[in-house]
């Protein structure tokens, strides 16, 4: 269940505690065992050598790729993408300790119990048509899924059901249920109009339920039988079912961990693709593609493969998915299903293999972009040629990084045979004209960008806080210059108090203070924290100037903000003075190691 909801910190260190995050993280990722971690390929970013790490000794992961980490909490709400109170219950579950009622102001109260009936009308009306389809009044619809030579096991597996022919069969059944007039419309089962009242929004119709990530019922689709109009028709958008970002088939397909998913159109393409294997395929829910979908998708992998319909529609469609896959940082590839309209024909007249053929030659997404492009212009023509290339030098442009945008001109220079350098300067010199990219600035001395004093600032206690975390040991022989305060970060003083105390009684454990935070960031950048490299310094010595000198820094950048806070804080005279005391005292101590 979603929502704000609390428990008492003890709670949530007793359940995480009970959960090794070993054996949890096993169950999704393969693991091996080398030296006192555990590492295996990151599950939320595509690599090729393992660099995730799970480490038993402090409960933790970490991936040293793409900066993923957390403990055994955060890797269930990233990898489920479960809200922190439903990571902590599914954990609880699994270790068999009971939850308070959750303590909810009457507002929250309201909307939790209200959301939760939503789902409860939602799961009731798709158990209601599961069972129409496989009645004697469902043998319309079961004949023509059938027909779509879908198999007796997905139709299981995707719940798909059969709305009849009467227009107030659903409405009965729920009202028999218990479940009121006004919950079965706000639900948006059926529609309520001055002449006809109250009547079932589906009805001779083959059902395909929308399920959010969790496999919980939000929504519906349904497909006439027939020549009815519309020919699909959608629930509408509810306090659950938000169309442009939820994706039909992602309860499956991000568990499938694929390299990319499949960009569908259609819910038949979808079930079509996934029993034919590919069950990393998903469809927007008879909207354009949002980037709210594309979004929800990046969570997941970083590749999109569109395969749309071949028609006009579809190439528009893909055309306008391109750009917003790109604007999210996305890469996409087009699929191209010709002579078919749709990856269910595809694969029905040429089957799976020549399908995963197609899927691996699929088409970079800026080529397509050029080669829909091309149809515009008279290539034979060398005006309509010179046209057409001006309008790859704009499309080129549309690349921000310089990298990458060398790589396309290249790229493009080769297939369409146009001179690399004359490519070139056609888009440097549109980029002038518009202002599309800003020159790249190179510095001066060819020397890189000198840290700023803040950078170093956070640097030094970043490394502190690793280090006390990776020797806990340390902080009695620094603790009469360090305090929590010192640090200027708010995350870091937060982990500093937790860590101090901790250590102070003797219980310190990394994993427990990422439980202190509930949001995904915070909680990757906590785990960055314990991680943070240390120098592989030669010997004991170097160690302990190193240590030292971070010691040393922390304390002087504290120093050096009381005294800036001196005119407005008569409290930070006292703090100045004790601070330039513990300052000489540290520069004058050694500071051992062992």
């Amino acid at each position: 269940m979603r929502g704000i909801m609390y428990y008492p910190d003890e709670l949530i260190e007793e359940i995480r505690a009970k959960n090794d995050i070993v054996d949890v993280i096993s169950g999704y990722v393969r693991l091996q065992k080398k030296g006192s971690n555990h590492f295996g390929l990151c599950p939320f970013h595509n690599e090729k050598s393992p660099s995730f790490c799970v480490s038993g000794a402090k409960q933790m992961y970490y991936c040293f790729g793409c900066g993923a980490g957390g403990n055994v909490i955060t890797f269930l709400m990233e990898y489920e993408n479960y809200s922190f109170p439903e990571a902590v219950k599914v954990l609880a579950d699994r270790a068999g300790v009971a939850l308070p009622e959750a303590e909810y102001t009457q507002e929250q109260k309201k909307a939790e119990s209200r959301r939760a009936r939503l789902l409860e009308v939602n799961k009731e009306a798709a158990k209601y048509f599961y069972y129409q389809l496989r009645a004697k009044q469902g043998n319309i619809g079961y004949a023509y899924l059938k027909g779509r030579e879908l198999s007796d096991e997905t139709m299981k597996r995707f719940g798909l059901g059969y709305a009849n022919k009467y227009s107030d069969d659903l409405i009965r059944y729920l009202r028999a249920k218990g479940y009121p007039p006004d919950l079965i419309r706000d639900a948006g089962l059926c529609n309520v109009d001055e002449k006809h009242g109250m009547y079932d929004k589906f009805w001779n119709r083959v059902i395909f339920p929308i399920q959010d990530i969790n496999h919980r019922v939000i929504g519906f689709g349904g497909r006439v039988m027939g020549e009815g109009k519309p020919k699909y028709l959608n629930s509408p958008e509810t306090d659950i079912f938000d169309k442009s970002r939820n994706l039909y088939g992602l309860n499956f397909a991000r568990t499938s961990r694929k390299e990319h998913f499949i960009l569908c159109e259609g819910y038949m393409d979808v079930i079509a693709l996934h029993q034919a294997g590919f069950t990393q395929a998903v469809a927007s829910l008879g909207t354009a593609f949002t980037s709210g979908q594309a979004s929800l998708l990046k969570r997941y992998s970083k590749e999109v493969v569109l395969s749309y319909d071949s028609d006009g529609a579809g190439t528009n469609a893909a055309l306008r998915a391109i750009g917003i896959l790109r604007e999210s940082g996305m890469t996409g590839k087009v699929l191209n299903l010709e002579p078919y309209k749709d990856p269910d024909e595809f694969i029905k007249n040429l089957g799976q293999e020549a399908f995963r053929k197609r899927l691996d030659s699929a088409e970079n997404s800026f080529f397509f972009e050029l080669r829909q492009a091309e149809k515009e212009y008279d290539i034979k023509d060398p005006e309509g040629k010179t046209r057409f290339h001006k309008e790859i030098a704009r499309k080129l442009c549309g690349f921000s990084e310089e990298v990458e945008r060398e790589n396309y001109i290249e790229a493009v220079a080769e297939k369409y045979h146009i001179g690399y350098e004359s490519l070139r300067r056609l888009v440097a010199g549109y980029a002038a004209n518009t202002g599309l990219i800003r020159p790249v600035e190179r510095p001066k001395s060819g020397l890189q960008k000198k840290n700023t004093p803040q950078d170093n600032r956070k640097r030094n206690q970043k490394l502190l806080l690793a280090w006390l975390a990776d020797q806990p040991r340390l902080y009695h022989k620094i603790s009469k210059y360090i305090s929590a305060r010192d640090f200027t970060e708010d995350l870091y003083v937060k982990v500093a108090e937790r860590l101090f105390a901790d250590i102070g009684k003797g219980e310190f454990n990394a994993a427990a203070v990422i439980s202190m935070f509930t949001d995904e960031q915070e909680q990757r950048e906590v785990a960055s924290l314990f991680h943070a490299k240390l120098e592989r310094l030669e010997n004991e010595q170097e160690r302990e100037k190193a240590f030292h000198d971070i010691v040393y820094n922390v304390k002087k950048s504290s120093y050096e903000r009381d005294c800036a806070d001196m005119e407005n804080d008569m409290e930070a005279l006292q703090r100045v003075i004790a601070g330039k005391k513990q300052l000489e005292e540290l520069n004058k101590t050694h500071i051992s190691l062992q």
